[in-house]
């Protein structure tokens, strides 16, 4: 039979968390009807995650190891398992058991029902004081920036289409910004509010070194939303600017003293060219966002969606989509 839900848990160092966490996902499994795969990724891990989970493979069939050869971050963790993914249904979720197995069939439900995103929302976080006030800080930030408010972007515990997760290139801290980016993009979107447990063995691994990472990230994609949609546009406000001194120093040129009007000269004309040249790429920006062929899956998905679900209610109110 094919595997239709893959649970995808990246992992670094937690060898005493993963025999438990295994244990809780095939309990809150237990009673689902169809064929699921659970795939544990070691990142790189330095103690004995990797033969914790080769033993725990051998043991269970339903479950799957990848290991990285060195750390690479929990986006290319979950990056690599996604990849591997057979599932029809993707979740992803942490391997520090603070992310509740019994909540996966809850996620499944909503993707089955026409949604094609759902995330969870840690209402009763069990971290510090700090962390989480921070986290708050970056979620304001990121629905500020992008203009989609997901109230809680750092729950690792997602569920996705795999038709829509696949086709997203994930780098950086890329993984947080999925849902943003998808909503964005047309897909369907559901919120929910999940449990959330204190750590039980290992250390954290989000340390505050991670936040100007999150930010520049945050930077970056809206960057990059805003060039890819109206690249023209983005270029406009440098390019008036870059053509106002170049006209300026041309002015200030000719009006000058023939012994001092050659810089100016020279400095205009350098700016005329550079908005020259900013006006090359933005045309040719709008150019290739124009003719660019590759129509975004979310967008098309949503549509395929919305006659098969058209008989359900909008459900924005309950799943947290109005935000």
């Amino acid at each position: 039979m094919g595997v239709y839900l893959s649970v995808v848990v990246p992992s670094f160092n937690e060898e005493e968390n993963l025999p438990l966490l295994v244990e809780q996902i095939s309990a809150a499994l237990l009673s689902y009807v169809g064929n699921y795969e659970v795939i544990l990724v070691d990142d790189g891990s330095t103690d004995a995650t990797f033969a914790v989970a080769e033993r725990l493979a051998a043991q269970d069939p339903h479950l799957r190891v990848i290991k990285f050869r060195r750390n690479y971050g929990q986006t290319a963790a979950m990056s690599a398992g996604i990849q591997h993914a057979r599932g029809d249904v993707i979740v992803t979720m942490d391997g520090d058991l603070q992310n509740d197995p019994a909540d996966v069939l809850r996620l499944v439900e909503l993707i089955d029902s026409g949604y094609d995103i759902a995330t969870g929302w840690r209402r009763k976080r069990q971290d510090g004081a700090a962390r989480v006030f921070v986290s708050k800080i970056a979620n304001g930030i990121m629905a500020k920036l992008m203009g989609v408010a997901v109230r809680d972007s750092g729950c690792s515990l997602k569920a996705f289409r795999a038709s829509l997760i696949k086709n997203l290139p994930m780098y950086g801290e890329l993984h947080r910004f999925i849902p943003a980016l998808s909503r964005l993009a047309g897909a369907r979107l559901a919120q929910i509010e999940v449990n959330h447990h204190p750590r039980r063995f290992g250390v954290s691994k989000y340390g505050f070194s991670r936040i100007y990472k999150v930010m520049l990230d945050i930077l970056s994609v809206r960057m990059l939303l805003s060039f890819t949609r109206r690249p023209a546009a983005w270029h406009s406000p440098l390019t008036s600017v870059v053509l106002a001194l170049g006209f300026l120093s041309l002015v200030a040129g000719f009006a000058a003293d023939a012994r001092i009007s050659l810089p100016y000269l020279t400095v205009g004309v350098l700016w005329l060219s550079l908005a020259a040249i900013l006006i090359s790429w933005g045309m040719v920006g709008q150019l290739l966002a124009s003719s660019n062929q590759r129509v975004s899956n979310y967008a098309t998905l949503g549509a395929t969606l919305s006659a098969r679900v058209a008989h359900l209610r909008s459900g924005e109110d309950e799943h947290g989509n109005g935000n």
